[in-house]
C-alpha cells in the first residue's frame, strides 16, 4: 500500500551484502557489517520517502543465522517493508525463518495502484550461475495477466546479459535470452534490475529498462576479463515507478570510499 494520495512507489534496493556471522569479518579487506549500516546511514540522510526496500540477494557471505539476523536488525531502523530474494551464496531455508517479520517478508509479488514488483528466485544450488526455472516464468506470465492494467517491474539476483565482464558473465542467468524474450512479449514490463554483478549498468532491451546496481560492501571493476577489484563505493540504487511507466532512478553512493577493499585480491 502507499501512503494516501501518492501513486508512485518510491523503492530502494539494496544488494550484495555479505554479512558475517561475526561483526569483525571482512571481505577482500572490507567490513561488511559496517559498510551496510554506512549505506543504511545514508538512506537516513536522504528526504526521499521510502515505500519498500528490495534486497536482491547475497545478503549472507557465509550462511550463518547470525549473518541473516544482523541483516534484520539493520533494515529493522526503517518503517518500510523489506522483501528479500536469495543469490547465490545464501541459503533460503535459513532466510524464511531468519527473513520473516513485520518488517521482511518473502512475499514476491508487490501490488501498487499503477504498478506491480515481481521478485524472482534465480538460484541454482551450490552453483554460482543462475537459472530461472519454468515455473519462475510462468509465475510472471500469471502476474502480468493478473493485473493487464498495470505496468510491471522485475527483480532478479542475476543478470540477464552480459555485463562485459568475461570472468563474471560466465556466472550470469543460463536462460537469460529466453527470460527476456518472455518479458520482451509482455508490453506491461517496462523494468528489469539485479544484483550480483557489484556495479552499475543501464540499458535498454526491446523497449524494458536493464539496470544492475552495486554492492554495499566491495566492488567489482566493468570491462575486465579477469577477476578485479574496484574503487569505487558501495552504495544502492533509488527506484521512482512513474505513472506512465516510466523509472525515474539513480545510484547514491557514499563519499570518499572509507572502505578500500585489497586490490591484490585475486577472488572470493
Amino acid at each position: 500500500m502507499l501512503p494516501e494520495g501518492r501513486v508512485c512507489p518510491q523503492l530502494l534496493q539494496i544488494t550484495d551484502t555479505h554479512l558475517f556471522g561475526s561483526p569483525e569479518k571482512s571481505l577482500l579487506g572490507v567490513n561488511t557489517r559496517d559498510s551496510f549500516h554506512a549505506v543504511l546511514d545514508l538512506i537516513e540522510q536522504q528526504p526521499a520517502e521510502i515505500d519498500a526496500f528490495l534486497a536482491t540477494g547475497d545478503i549472507s557471505q557465509d550462511d550463518s543465522i547470525s549473518s541473516y539476523s544482523a541483516f534484520a536488525h539493520g533494515i529493522a531502523r526503517f518503517a518500510a517493508p523489506c522483501y528479500w530474494i536469495p543469490g547465490n551464496h545464501d541459503d533460503p531455508r535459513i532466510m524464511a525463518t531468519e527473513l520473516d517479520n513485520p518488517t521482511l517478508h518473502a512475499a514476491k509479488q508487490i501490488v501498487y495502484p499503477k504498478w506491480q514488483v515481481l521478485l524472482l528466485d534465480s538460484q541454482v544450488k551450490k552453483h554460482t550461475y543462475g537459472f530461472l526455472s519454468e515455473s519462475q516464468l510462468l509465475f510472471v506470465e500469471k502476474a502480468v495477466a493478473e493485473y493487464p492494467d498495470r505496468h510491471c517491474l522485475v527483480l532478479l539476483h542475476h543478470n540477464p546479459i552480459p555485463v562485459g565482464c568475461r570472468w563474471l558473465d560466465q556466472h550470469q542467468l543460463k536462460n537469460g535470452s529466453q527470460f527476456l524474450d518472455l518479458l520482451s512479449r509482455l508490453p506491461q514490463v517496462k523494468g528489469v534490475v539485479w544484483g550480483h554483478v557489484h556495479q552499475t549498468l543501464d540499458r535498454m532491451h526491446n523497449g524494458i529498462r536493464l539496470l544492475s546496481t552495486p554492492s554495499t560492501c566491495i566492488q567489482f571493476k566493468p570491462n575486465c576479463d579477469q577477476f578485479t577489484l574496484d574503487t569505487v563505493a558501495p552504495g544502492y540504487r533509488r527506484l521512482t515507478l512513474l505513472d506512465d511507466g516510466e523509472i525515474d532512478t539513480e545510484v547514491l553512493r557514499l563519499k570518499d570510499n572509507p572502505f578500500a577493499p585489497n586490490l591484490a585480491s585475486k577472488g572470493y
